[in-house]
């Protein structure tokens, strides 16, 4: 862009001043932003927090106003709001960094940029490249292809329900979606070309376009920076939202008919909850949620196998030691022996341990990876971090044969009874199970927990898996071509 026209768009004074301005971190000036007035928040309300607002709302994307108090003259003003109707079975609201509040043109803007493939050096790559609306914000490939055709070496995690994470990447090394937004721009398999400083060269590209420097002037208050990118591709990650599963409604259901009932029932999901939902689907025609448990449903023989799916998944197939809360993940990091061959990682596999600093290395989290959340799975196979399951029949066989041997296996995956039964007969002298061949670093056995599920449990269980499944997300948020007035 001519650096005349970039200095008259913003204000900023002259030619040698806007040359010497940094490209990480600028301050704002706060006369050329949108004023406060005209300024559009963008606010989430949950079932649970306000349950008579979330039953008004007409969709997952309201428009309304409300008044507020404008911070630097005091007054009283009327303003638009978006209103985000958070979806059924997420009872909180994303969490939203104080210093990047959500607005409808940081909303706008960071949508721009995480379809821009100017971020990338050959201005060919974008986020949505691996991370695209149509395909679960996955790319639906074991690995990511990415600038110049190179190939990743994890398999892209969804951007789905990702605003509540609570670390970013498959090894945690991200604290924050905003610092998460950052990473892919410097990499030299996904958007670096591998000469100059990428985000540098990136901030420049975006600073000589005018629509750029316009709306980063309006929503910041200064030039494009790598600080008001992340910041904005933040803002609308933290919208790309599911819910609304049958099991959720599931749930509703078992709430409303204990409700009605005087006998004071046990809080226990039953048959009779999935039938009254799945039947409700059925007579609204709701593809979505219908499509992903195999189109044509017979409520009631279904709703028997979905409370036998749910019961395994709490129960025998110990599906919540790691996947729980509303999107099915603890947050934390564990071993389960993917890679492993022979009992052996790959030495480069050091998963959570190596994305760990100095000082704070945790030789138990060596080969340990993030828990996804278990919702949308019907949109981004292959599965875990490597993409080395295609299906979700494999991902159950690969947890009944208790993961893959390995010195760190994580001890939600091992059998520690029989492990401890190895260890008395080893100190009484008596005969030691030969099938165990790997222990851990300070001598302990390894013994997989093998779960020795039936095949109709498997088929069960995958079933209710995929009764996680939702509905798709909002097209306001999906639809790369969308974008809202202010």
């Amino acid at each position: 862009m001519n650096r005349w026209l970039y200095a008259f768009v913003l204000g900023l004074g002259t030619l040698p001043a806007i040359a010497a301005e940094p490209l990480d971190v600028l301050l704002p000036n706060e006369s050329i932003k949108i004023p406060f007035k005209d300024d559009v928040p963008i606010v989430y309300v949950t079932r649970n927090s306000g349950l008579a607002e979330w039953n008004k709302l007409p969709g997952f994307w309201s428009e309304g106003t409300q008044p507020a108090v404008d911070p630097a003259t005091g007054t009283t003003v009327t303003r638009k709001v978006i209103k985000i109707k958070v979806p059924l079975g997420l009872s909180t609201a994303p969490p939203v960094p104080t210093e990047n509040p959500m607005t409808l043109a940081k909303w706008n803007l960071g949508k721009k940029l995480f379809f821009e493939n100017k971020l990338s050096s050959n201005a060919k790559v974008s986020c949505a490249t691996c991370h695209h609306p149509a395909k679960g914000y996955t790319d639906q490939s074991q690995f990511s292809s990415g600038i110049n055709n190179l190939i990743g070496g994890a398999n892209a995690p969804t951007v789905y329900n990702s605003a509540y994470n609570r670390f970013q990447f498959w090894d945690g090394r991200g604290s924050s979606l905003e610092d998460q937004s950052q990473g892919p721009v410097g990499n030299a398999k996904e958007m670096f070309a591998g000469s100059g400083q990428p985000w540098d060269e990136a901030v420049l590209r975006l600073r000589a376009n005018p629509e750029y420097v316009k709306a980063f002037g309006q929503v910041f208050g200064h030039a494009p920076t790598r600080d008001g990118a992340a910041k904005a591709i933040a803002a609308y990650e933290r919208t790309v939202l599911i819910g609304n599963s049958i099991y959720d409604r599931a749930e509703v259901a078992m709430k409303k008919r204990l409700a009605d009932d005087d006998t004071g029932g046990k809080p226990e999901l039953k048959a009779e909850d999935f039938t009254a939902v799945l039947k409700d689907a059925i007579t609204k025609k709701d593809t979505p949620a219908l499509s992903v448990l195999g189109g044509e449903v017979d409520a009631d023989a279904m709703s028997k196998r979905l409370v036998n799916g749910r019961n395994l998944f709490f129960g025998k197939a110990r599906c919540t030691n790691c996947h729980v809360g509303d999107n099915f993940t603890d947050g934390l990091f564990h071993n389960l022996g993917v890679g492993a061959i022979n009992g052996v990682l790959p030495k480069e596999d050091l998963g959570r341990y190596g994305a760990l600093p100095t000082g704070h290395k945790d030789p138990t989290l060596v080969g340990a990876y993030k828990t996804p959340g278990l919702r949308g799975l019907a949109d981004t196979a292959p599965y875990l971090h490597d993409g080395s399951e295609k299906t979700l029949e494999a991902v159950i066989e690969f947890y009944d044969r208790g993961g893959n041997v390995n010195s760190f296996l994580d001890e939600k995956m091992r059998d520690t009874t029989a492990e401890l039964a190895y260890l008395k007969a080893k100190a009484a002298g008596q005969p030691l199970d030969p099938t165990v061949k790997v222990f851990t670093p300070n001598g302990a056995p390894i013994i997989p927990f093998k779960l020795n599920l039936t095949k109709e449990e498997k088929a069960d269980l995958v079933l209710f898996m995929k009764a996680l499944q939702g509905d798709p997300v909002d097209p306001i948020v999906a639809d790369p071509t969308k974008f809202v007035g202010s």
